[in-house]
């Protein structure tokens, strides 16, 4: 019988990696979504102050797979609907609201 091996924490973050601006998590292997992560994760998309650093920290997926995964789910209208609200929306991008504070 072939040992299991112990699954990571869902929110874990592996070891770090030594990158040019310093030391970075190293990326996780991406782990099956539960269908209350991807309802988490749709909620966490469609709320307007979220950004989508936060889901990427919380559950590992970066910006380009949340928007696959709310094509995925969603009704192509919807999807559309959602796609067209974020567009240029800066409160989902943590780096462009710093920027405006900034600036």
């Amino acid at each position: 019988m072939p040992a299991t091996l112990p699954q990571p924490e869902p929110n874990a973050q592996g070891p770090a990696v030594a990158s040019a601006s310093g030391t970075t998590p190293a990326p996780r292997t991406p782990q099956p979504l539960s269908a209350g992560d991807i309802s988490r994760i749709v909620e966490m998309a469609w709320e307007d102050r979220t950004p989508f650093e936060d889901v990427e920290r919380e559950y590992g997926l970066p910006e380009a797979e949340v928007i696959a995964l709310m094509r995925r789910t969603m009704k192509p209208s919807s999807f559309r609907m959602w796609r067209k609200r974020m567009a240029g929306r800066q409160t989902k991008h943590r780096g462009l609201n710093e920027a405006r504070r900034a600036g």
